[in-house]
């Protein structure tokens, strides 16, 4: 039984789906809009939280982690730089998804993350 667990399987194995978690959230900062499934969008929703509140934390250690998750360390250095002027006056809730139309070939539910 999985009550009360919170983590998102995906369906993939635990390596796979740290890749993907990491891949997505390193699009999802660079292009502030990606369009992926619904479960995956609510999977990458707590990592992309995560990220912004360590670049609004600033430290150097905040720093490090958010290298170590992000694949592109320069979108880092970025995020870092803007996140508190963007962010600082925010406790939370940096995400927004929408729903869309049914994927065509497997009528997978739909969605557009953006971060706001």
């Amino acid at each position: 039984m999985r009550h009360g667990r919170r983590v998102h399987q995906l369906g993939k194995p635990a390596d796979q789906r740290r890749a993907l978690l990491r891949s997505l959230t390193t699009e999802l900062i660079r292009h502030g809009r990606i369009k992926t499934t619904k479960a995956r969008a609510k999977a990458v929703r707590s990592e992309v939280e995560k990220m912004i509140t360590l670049a609004k934390d600033g430290s150097l250690a905040a720093r490090r982690q958010a290298i170590g998750y992000i694949y592109d360390k320069q979108l880092v250095h970025a995020l870092f730089e803007g996140a508190d002027e963007r962010y600082g006056s925010r406790q939370g809730g940096y995400t927004r998804i929408v729903r869309t139309v049914k994927r065509r070939g497997d009528s997978a539910e739909m969605a557009i993350i953006e971060l706001t």
